[in-house]
């Protein structure tokens, strides 16, 4: 079957329906759905729609064993950065909503978020530790332009000496450099920047609406004269899409000022496994089979291992030698893994009243 274009500026080449929930397939009938790419022929551009989502807690708990924080925060859900391989893409489904399409152009904000996050570090016997910022979406996609939360949240945690871990592929983050310098003096604040790649093109087709290679490496720069502790994070790494250029990332990155380095093989749980198919179907159709055998091979004979550890580090031959690589570049550069220590010692829970000592 014929892999239908993606609408311009978006990753996804379709809305993929969720069977996993029994959710009925979606045929066009002449409403808004059909202009999501389950028509044939090549689909108008998708609007971005953003709804507000109201919560009653901020703070995501995590006690998953090979994750390095406890809690994070998402502000957003979706992200119109639109990279097809989003290992969140399946946390559409719970709103019925697809994690195709669906995903990258049905938003949600979550303005109470600062307000939010307020209340909970007040509550008696919390205990502080870092709060990771873009663990699902990214905290600084194009719609934080308009909508600011996360800077709203960041300067919640400075207010209250909290320590935060961001990880963005926007250059947006250099927006918030005055929060992010000042909490980095204190020790309270890391940056990682993902990027994937050096090639503008293949940038446009891996992340159609993130900031370019070159604004990401800029932005590692100014962080780094601010004195804001920023790795870069070569995660995903796709093979014989992004791989060849391992070496040159790593380069780019210790140049403008990175002082670590990370990296991840791609992952393709749930429902990203078929968009990803049809997406490299679309994109790269004299290397697809190529690339999906490295990945299973990867994986075990699968398109993903959700197991603990199994998940992060890939297994097989190819990817021992995607491990080597990029282990020998960051030697070669002297960046290492190891991650910045975040004081949370002089976290005070905020208040509205002014102390009486």
């Amino acid at each position: 079957m014929a892999i239908p274009p993606a609408p311009s500026g978006r990753g996804a080449t379709h809305n993929a329906v969720p069977a996993r929930f029994g959710l009925a397939a979606r045929t066009a009938d002449g409403d808004w759905l059909d202009d999501s790419g389950l028509v044939e022929g090549a689909p108008p551009p998708l609007r971005t729609t953003v709804t507000i989502e109201r919560t009653q807690t901020i703070i995501t708990r995590n006690q998953s064993p090979d994750v390095p924080f406890d809690r994070s925060i998402n502000a957003y859900r979706g992200c119109e950065h639109g990279c097809v391989y989003c290992f969140a893409r399946p946390t559409h489904a719970f709103h019925d909503l697809s994690p195709g399409l669906d995903f990258e152009s049905r938003l949600f904000a979550k303005p109470d978020a600062p307000a939010l996050l307020k209340a909970e570090l007040c509550k008696r016997g919390y205990q502080c530790q870092p709060i990771a910022l873009g663990t699902n979406t990214d905290p600084y996609q194009p719609i934080e332009r308009d909508w600011k939360i996360t800077r709203q949240i960041l300067e919640v945690l400075e207010d209250c000496q909290h320590p935060v871990t961001i990880t963005t592929k926007s250059d947006r983050v250099c927006r918030d450099l005055d929060l992010l310098a000042r909490m980095a003096t204190h020790s309270l604040a890391a940056v990682m920047i993902s990027v994937t790649t050096l090639d503008a093109r293949l940038a446009r087709i891996m992340e159609p609406r993130a900031a370019t290679p070159w604004r990401r490496l800029a932005a590692i720069r100014a962080l780094s004269q601010a004195g804001v502790p920023v790795f870069i994070s070569l995660s995903p790494m796709i093979p014989a899409i992004n791989d060849p250029e391992i070496e040159a990332i790593v380069a780019a990155g210790a140049e403008a000022g990175a002082t670590g380095a990370y990296s991840i093989p791609v992952r393709l749980p749930h429902e990203v496994a078929p968009l990803f198919r049809d997406w490299l179907a679309a994109h790269f159709p004299d290397r697809a089979a190529r690339v999906m055998h490295h990945i299973t091979t990867m994986r075990g004979g699968k398109d993903n291992d959700p197991r603990f550890f199994a998940r992060f580090q890939a297994q097989g031959p190819y990817a021992a030698l995607m491990r080597q690589r990029f282990h020998k570049a960051c030697a070669v550069h002297g960046l290492s893994r190891e991650r910045i220590a975040l004081d949370i010692a002089q976290f005070r829970p905020p208040s509205d009243q002014m102390s009486l000592f």
